[in-house]
């Protein structure tokens, strides 16, 4: 590996890594007062709030959340993505547009609007937060799988219908591990947006679906609990940055 690639990896890894440097300082302190550079007395305190504000619970539904924000964003933006890579799809720069739309408008307004709608139809609380979950996913769905989809050569399928393999075995056996990374990345975007929302699972949560980002900005309007902001914190940045590794491991591997 070039000298120049390594100095850039490493120069991303701080960049990325350096401000989680103040949070572990935070959640590892119980007495941090100016102008000492380091906390005075060292502790626990903010993993006992934060556990005791129910974080545990909170993590996981941010977990679920993102996970059927995922398993429902990734099909439908691999087989939109699929569409719009062919020649198939009439006015096919309109339906991008349309599907990139989310993107544009703010998601305060679309979440507010829509959920005097969701109201009026009745439809339970956590189900209208997936669904504007899953539609607020879908443009980077699409657009990652389009591109994978418009770079993959089909001639890998038809070599193994040409060996006896049906379209079905194909299509498992063939087309699927090939765009493997690009479905990891996918469902990893769609992951981090049902993961991290603020605005749609409060407006239409309604205060019934108490997700992790939810818990972080209600201790972060306190004062004086800095300490648990930071443990809160760290536990929503960690476990998405494990995932972006793993991301990225299968993507070499691939």
């Amino acid at each position: 590996m070039a000298l120049g690639t390594r100095l850039g990896r490493a120069a991303l890894a701080v960049w990325l890594l350096l401000p989680l440097v103040p949070l572990v300082l935070w959640a590892a302190a119980d007495r941090w007062t100016a102008p000492a550079v380091l906390p005075q007395a060292w502790g626990t305190a903010g993993l006992r709030d934060a556990v005791d504000s129910g974080a545990g619970t909170a993590s996981l539904r941010s977990t679920v959340l993102g996970l059927v924000v995922a398993a429902l964003a990734t099909p439908l933006g691999a087989m939109a993505g699929r569409a719009l890579a062919g020649s198939g799809v009439p006015a096919g720069g309109a339906v991008l547009a349309a599907l990139l739309s989310p993107l544009v408008l703010p998601p305060f307004a679309v979440a507010l609007g829509l959920d005097v709608l969701l109201l009026r139809l009745r439809v339970p609380a956590s189900v209208g937060v997936v669904l504007l979950l899953t539609v607020a996913a879908l443009p980077y769905t699409t657009v990652l799988m389009r591109t994978a989809y418009a770079a993959h050569d089909p001639g890998f399928e038809e070599e193994a219908r040409t060996l006896g393999a049906t379209a079905r075995r194909a299509v498992l056996a063939v087309q699927l591990p090939m765009l493997a990374p690009a479905l990891a990345g996918a469902a990893f975007l769609a992951f981090l947006v049902g993961w991290s929302d603020y605005v749609v699972t409060l407006l239409v949560g309604g205060g019934q679906l108490v997700t992790l980002p939810l818990l972080v900005a209600s201790a972060a309007s306190s004062v004086g609990n800095e300490a648990q902001v930071a443990v809160l914190s760290l536990g929503s940045v960690l476990p998405p940055l494990a995932l972006l590794v793993a991301v990225g491991l299968l993507g070499r591997r691939r």
